[in-house]
């Protein structure tokens, strides 16, 4: 009887120890797992607009920077750099490449808002990457063909990347 007591015991707190009591569970989700962040987990606090940044870098060659804004097109081979679009036509655009090549983005982010933890910088782009680009883009063999002169541009090496929508 003693026996039967102790196995009785010994099942009930063996189910009291595994059953969840909703109100001392937290649910999680892990951030690096979202489909959402890559790269550094980073928010949207403080994050200026791309607008906004450009007035910033007429007087530096570079800056760190959390800069917002809307895709415009994705490398298409890898997804290892896309380019940033202005919210006014006629505006420059920003190239954005990954910190150390250590994560890529999915090839479908066009026209998808974005927030970039990193750094701004002033380059001369060469014609031999111009065209690299405009390959990965997948641009016809003419617009290729006809980048002859390299291009003073800005752009942004993101350590993190927060997808909006």
């Amino acid at each position: 009887m003693l026996k039967h007591l102790f196995f009785a015991f010994t099942v009930a707190v063996a189910f009291a120890a595994c059953a969840s009591d909703e109100s001392k569970t937290t649910q999680t989700t892990d951030p690096a797992n979202d489909g959402k962040h890559f790269g550094t987990i980073i928010t949207a606090d403080d994050a200026v607009t791309m607008e906004e940044l450009m007035p910033k870098m007429a007087s530096t060659d570079s800056m760190p920077a959390k800069i917002t804004g809307t895709v415009g097109e994705v490398c298409q081979k890898k997804g290892c750099w896309m380019m940033l679009v202005p919210a006014q036509a006629g505006q420059a655009e920003i190239r954005i490449t990954f910190k150390d090549y250590a994560f890529f983005m999915p090839k479908d982010l066009t026209g998808k808002k974005v927030v970039l933890d990193g750094f701004a910088f002033v380059e001369m782009t060469s014609v031999d990457d111009l065209r690299h680009y405009a390959e990965d883009a997948g641009k016809p063999k003419a617009e290729i063909e006809a980048i002859t002169e390299p291009k003073r541009e800005i752009s942004f090496e993101a350590a993190g990347v927060l997808v909006l929508n």
